[in-house]
Formats: structure tokens, sequence, C-alpha cells
């Protein structure tokens, strides 16, 4: 087998993982929005109205459930809302009667809803809305992206039809399978897991994965720990560790990656997995 040149294996790192549902969950955002559909509805009749106070008041003592629906207006999602001007401090509860309707006719005035309704800014609140909750939903991404690799990783396990298990710790797989990883739990002091845990005939194979796409000083962190895990493993007989990694942000630490490369000859990439690396692996 070619002996594998880090410079080469480096250059094939990716920048992004992102896949297509990343950016926006969209399933989510319809079923946030229709959550309060019926009462953004009602406070959609006062879209262009010239009497909009008159008309909000009126609209508040027929239909009192439809405060419900104002915070999002705002892209809030709490029921509570904390305000403060020169006439004191209020906390806005948005249920039904929780305050005056001359108080929240107060709150919507000074927030600048009844001039966004009033003005006719937008025609449609249910559609306005839908576009609030996804503005918000782009806070998910960084939740969603923490599991990218992983997902991407599990998927490539699949293809291979490996008995496989998800984050495992190492006591677990010394009470599974009889082994002593003594070596790398600190005399049986570490409460560390792996992210998979793959059972061949060969033996067991530990499995860490992450991708980073800014730099940090974790990485030369991590960097380090993976390699004193991979010299520390070699003297487990019937044990391998496989650390997959990948991403723009090994450019700032790439001396220690390259060292753990050196060190670790199980150490791949996305481009690895592609190639078909896990399938020649989990044969040996």
């Amino acid at each position: 087998m070619r002996q594998r040149v880090f410079s080469e294996w480096f250059s094939t790192f990716r920048r992004s993982i992102n896949g297509y549902g990343y950016y926006t969950d969209f399933p989510k955002v319809y079923e946030n929005a229709a959550r309060l559909k019926p009462e953004i509805y009602l406070l959609n009749s006062l879209v262009g109205s010239e009497t909009i106070e008159a008309d909000f008041a009126a609209l508040l003592r027929k239909y009192p459930d439809c405060v419900r629906a104002i915070p999002i207006l705002l892209a809030v999602r709490e029921w509570e809302i904390y305000c403060q001007d020169e006439n004191g401090a209020v906390r806005y509860r948005f249920d039904r009667n929780a305050h005056s309707v001359a108080e929240y006719a107060y709150f919507m005035r000074e927030t600048g809803l009844f001039d966004l309704l009033r003005r006719h800014i937008v025609s449609n609140l249910y559609d306005y809305v839908t576009g609030v909750e996804a503005g918000l939903d782009s806070n998910g991404r960084k939740n969603r992206g923490g599991h990218q690799m992983e997902d991407l990783v599990e998927s490539h396990l699949k293809k291979c039809g490996v008995e496989y298990y998800k984050e495992m710790y190492l006591t677990e797989i010394e009470s599974r399978w009889g082994l002593n990883l003594s070596a790398i739990s600190a005399a049986g002091t570490s409460t560390k897991r792996f992210d998979f845990v793959v059972k061949t005939p060969s033996g067991v194979f530990g499995i860490e994965t992450n991708f980073y796409a800014s730099g940090g000083s974790k990485l030369n962190e991590t960097a380090r720990s993976y390699k004193m895990i991979a010299e520390e493993s070699k003297a487990i007989p019937g044990f391998r560790f496989v650390w997959i990694t990948d991403g723009g942000g090994w450019n700032s630490a790439r001396r220690n990656l390259e060292e753990t490369f050196q060190a670790l000859d199980t150490l791949y990439n996305i481009t690895d997995m592609e190639n078909g690396v896990f399938g020649a692996l989990f044969r040996t």
C-alpha cells in the first residue's frame, strides 16, 4: 500500500459540510407559524385600518386570545416581554386578559406594531410571521451543524453493513467484549465515550469524529489528546482507535494535526470515507 502523504491528504479537506436542510428547517417553520394561525388572522384584520387603536380595542374585547400572536410579530417566542420607558417598567404577559386593553394598546403603539399594521407595510400577517419564523430558525443552525459530521460518518458505516453502536462509554466496551481499556481510561477513572464503536470479527474499533469550520486553541488540544489515545491504544489487543476529522479550521492547527497523522494510521477525512476506507478497514 502506498504510504500516505500528509500534504496530499490535507489538501482534500472540506470548507463546509452543510447539507441542504442545514440553512432553514422549513417543516419546523411552517409548524411554528401554524400554531397561532387563528390569532394571526384575527390581527390581520387590522392591516390598513385608519382607526387602528379603536379597531384593536374592539378586537380584543371580542377575541381576547388574539394577544397570544403579538410577541411573534416582534420575532419573540416567549409569552412575556419586559419593557421600560420614562413611565416605568412593565412585564407584559400575552394571554387572555392579563392586562387591560389600554395597556396592550400602549405596547402596540410604543413597539411600532400599530404603525406597521396601519400603514399597510405588510399585507398578510401570516406570510409575515412565516418569514419571521424562518429568520428565527437560523439560530438553530449551530445545533443542526453539530450533528452533521456524525450523521455523515454514520451514513458510511451503514453502507458497510457493519455492527456499530453510537456514543458508547469505555466501561460499556469493556463489559460487552471483555477488553481491558485501562491504558486509555486512566486506570478506569475516565468517563470518556466514543462517538461510534464498530465490532468486527477482527476486533473493536473506537471512533471519534468532528468537523471544524473555524480555528481556535481547541483544535491543538484535540490533536494532542487524540495523539495520546492513538499511542496508548496500540498496547490494547483487539482494539483500534479511529479518528475521522475534516474542516478548514485545521489550517490554524495544521502542525499538531500532522503530528497525530504520523502517529495514527487510522486518521481519516471525508474524502477517505467516500473512497471506501471503511470497507477496507473493517475487513482487516
